[in-house]
């Protein structure tokens, strides 16, 4: 009989670079699960638990404190070992009183920076697409697969735009626009972990446009326009202390 559904296994050595894995540890690790993130930009609950967070020794204790709600993802707990965690998630470890984003670094890799309670209470979503629907409203696809739906008359977002959400209400509390000035963060490529001002983009049509961005040290970098995510306006709403560290 042939196969049938998904592949549910992943060997090691096969798995993301950007795992915090050793990937010679041994033969299999976890496979994440269909959800807000794909595989290759996000990184499994149990392994965050284990590897990142240091909770635990091996993936079964990762696994005993999430079916006992030792982690929250977005404001909800998260209790299957292979729910995918990726980027602008926020994390909260109820026991420990601790708070965490994901935001992207160096190499390719995502980081845990630590936040406070308050900046806790929102994510940043960046607008993907949109979608006209019936009865005058509009579908705002987000990055991480999930959508809001808004009237007509309150759409004065476009594409790449980023909305602060109240989670888990998924309440619109602000946004910010895609445009020249705006403070930014690399989200992919060579540059990923960069942040600074987006200075413009270039000429170039579709997916292939550029983006040039100046960092704090005032050095200029050009990515792709689409791994800029906008981050605030004069000041970051949200804290990157360790995002430029190499």
């Amino acid at each position: 009989m042939g196969k049938k559904g998904p592949t549910k296994h992943l060997k090691r050595h096969q798995s993301p670079s950007h795992w915090p894995i050793h990937r010679k540890a041994g033969a299999w690790t976890i496979r994440t699960k269909p959800g807000p993130h794909n595989m290759d930009n996000s990184i499994p609950t149990a392994i965050i638990m284990r590897d990142q967070l240091n909770y635990a020794t091996t993936a079964s204790e990762s696994k005993k404190l999430l079916t006992q709600g030792k982690l929250f993802v977005d404001g909800k707990p998260r209790y299957k070992k292979a729910f995918p965690v990726g980027l602008m998630d926020v994390l909260h470890i109820p026991d420990t009183k601790e708070y965490f984003r994901v935001l992207p670094d160096r190499g390719g890799k995502l980081k845990l920076q630590t936040i406070t309670p308050d900046e806790a209470q929102f994510k940043l979503y960046r607008i993907i697409g949109k979608t006209s629907q019936k009865g005058g409203k509009t579908q705002l696809n987000l990055h991480d697969g999930s959508n809001v739906v808004i009237g007509t008359e309150k759409d004065q977002y476009k594409v790449n735009d980023v909305l602060k959400i109240k989670i888990p209400e998924k309440e619109i509390k602000d946004y910010i626009d895609f445009k020249e000035m705006q403070q930014v963060i690399v989200t992919g490529g060579r540059s990923q972990g960069a942040r600074g001002t987006l200075l413009g983009l270039g000429p170039e049509p579709g997916w292939k446009k550029t983006a040039t961005i100046r960092t704090p040290e005032g050095n200029d970098i050009r990515t792709l326009a689409q791994y800029i995510f906008v981050v605030g306006s004069n000041e970051p709403m949200i804290k990157l202390d360790d995002v430029e560290e190499q």
